[in-house]
């Protein structure tokens, strides 16, 4: 059996499922605790990652191992000079759209790369944000990122595991191909990364960079506890494939979907059996029973789909080969360099509206207006081919003022107030994309803010 799917065998099948075989095999362990035990326990946490899908096929993932959270065994680090000590975690806003509060924070750190190859670090991760945002729905909200660079001084240049698995180097952040056994799977000592992504401002998502052209990548897609990241994406730097790799990770820690490839041939996973998926894009019941019970991607079925063919009930996805079902046959969520499918688009929409706020004040909210001040607003520019933009409306006391519509500011006096009490202003920006329907997602694509006025 191809190793790959035999670490994804060791895999509990559910969330649920793994913290229940975690509780029963912690008490099992405190039960039968004994001097041999104290190694196991002292033992390294390991985190669970994706495996991409092989080079040369369509699949974008190859299931999932366990691997340890500080990464392998490495070189021994040697001391930074002083030079490279003042270039180590320098921190560059590549992509500006405004205020960490208000958008979404993809930090870009590389490894292997040395105090006189940051400027290539620079680059690289320019052209890899370039081709996220070249991909829908990225394309059209990409104005709700910012995009930093954190530069990691490496000692050497280039990542272990690179051409092959006894090459060694010092590095930064411990980046290893062969992880696992697995060739194309790019580990990082987390920990290390870590430590860099605290130096950025925030960070709702990370991007690994490793200075190599060798194919390979890893989905690190548990939130972070403390740091807020949604996920971490390794790809390799100059690889064409990588891009596509770090999306599709993406799509599990922004968007919250299910893989949508599958095993056949695996005994483990040729008929699923358990309740329904929790991701919004696998479903046990098939088109006929979703449209009656108003469940999943129900609202979309019927449709042309970017990806290709018609928005149904497609059986095999989340590893299993029967008993749950697709929203479409080729997504990004199965094959690299396809779009993602209707329903796909709609929940990473939603993922990027639990980061991003549509509507920034630039003039003060804790104080009130009068006479002579200006109420003004930022809201991003929508960047779709469509040409739509973000609908912005203004509201005095909670009625419209339908002539102030679109505008992102309002001087005091156009309000035509005619007494002296306290009034209130405010404006909402809202996204009326045709690309959500589901009212509890449509109900979060709005911000507003609010003022006090008076004469």
């Amino acid at each position: 059996m191809d190793p790959v799917r035999g670490a994804f065998r060791r895999r509990a099948r559910r969330p649920a499922l793994r913290a229940a075989l975690a509780m029963v095999c912690a008490t099992a362990a405190l039960v039968a605790a004994g001097p041999a035990d104290a190694a196991d326990a002292s033992a390294p946490p390991r985190v669970e990652v994706e495996i991409p899908g092989p080079e040369q096929g369509g699949d974008a993932g190859s299931g999932h191992a366990l691997v340890p959270s500080a990464g392998s065994p490495a070189k021994s680090a040697g001391r930074l000079t002083e030079a490279e000590r003042s270039a180590d975690g320098e921190v560059t806003k590549i992509i500006d759209n405004g205020s960490t509060a208000d958008r979404l924070d993809v930090v870009v750190i590389g490894d292997g790369y040395t105090a006189a190859e940051l400027p290539r670090f620079h680059a690289d991760a320019g052209q890899k944000w370039a081709e996220v945002a070249a991909v829908e729905p990225y394309t059209t909200y990409r104005g709700l990122f910012n995009v930093w660079t954190v530069d990691a001084v490496s000692r050497e240049t280039g990542v272990s595991g690179d051409p092959d698995p006894a090459t060694v180097r010092d590095t930064a952040l411990g980046s290893y191909f062969w992880c696992d056994g697995i060739e194309r799977l790019l580990c990082i000592d987390q920990p290390k990364v870590d430590a860099y992504v605290a130096k950025a401002p925030a960070a709702d998502l990370v991007i690994v960079l490793a200075n190599s052209a060798k194919y390979g990548g890893a989905g690190y897609n548990e939130p972070s506890a403390t740091l807020g990241y949604e996920g971490i994406s390794t790809a390799s730097a100059g690889h064409s494939k990588s891009g596509q790799v770090a999306i599709h990770e993406t799509g599990h820690s922004l968007g919250k979907l299910a893989d949508e490839y599958f095993y056949p041939g695996v005994p483990d996973y040729e008929k699923y059996t358990g309740p329904e998926p929790v991701e919004s894009n696998s479903s046990g019941l098939p088109a006929d029973r979703m449209a009656a019970q108003r469940a999943k991607w129900y609202r979309w079925l019927g449709e042309q789909s970017p990806d290709g063919g018609t928005v149904g009930a497609y059986e095999g996805g989340n590893y299993y080969v029967t008993g749950l079902y697709r929203p479409t046959d080729n997504s990004l969520m199965r094959v690299l360099g396809k779009p993602f499918n209707l329903p796909g688009v709609e929940s990473m929409i939603a993922g990027f509206y639990q980061h991003a706020k549509i509507a920034t004040p630039l003039t003060p909210t804790d104080r009130t207006l009068r006479l002579g001040h200006t109420a003004k607003v930022a809201v991003p520019q929508l960047a779709g081919a469509d040409g739509r933009q973000l609908a912005v409306r203004w509201y005095l006391d909670g009625r419209e003022l339908r002539r102030l519509e679109g505008r992102t500011q309002v001087s005091v006096a156009e309000l035509w107030l005619f007494d002296l009490r306290t009034h209130r202003l405010s404006v909402t920006a809202e996204d009326r994309t045709p690309s959500v329907r589901d009212p509890k997602i449509a109900r979060t694509l709005r911000s507003t803010v609010e003022w006090k006025v008076r004469l």
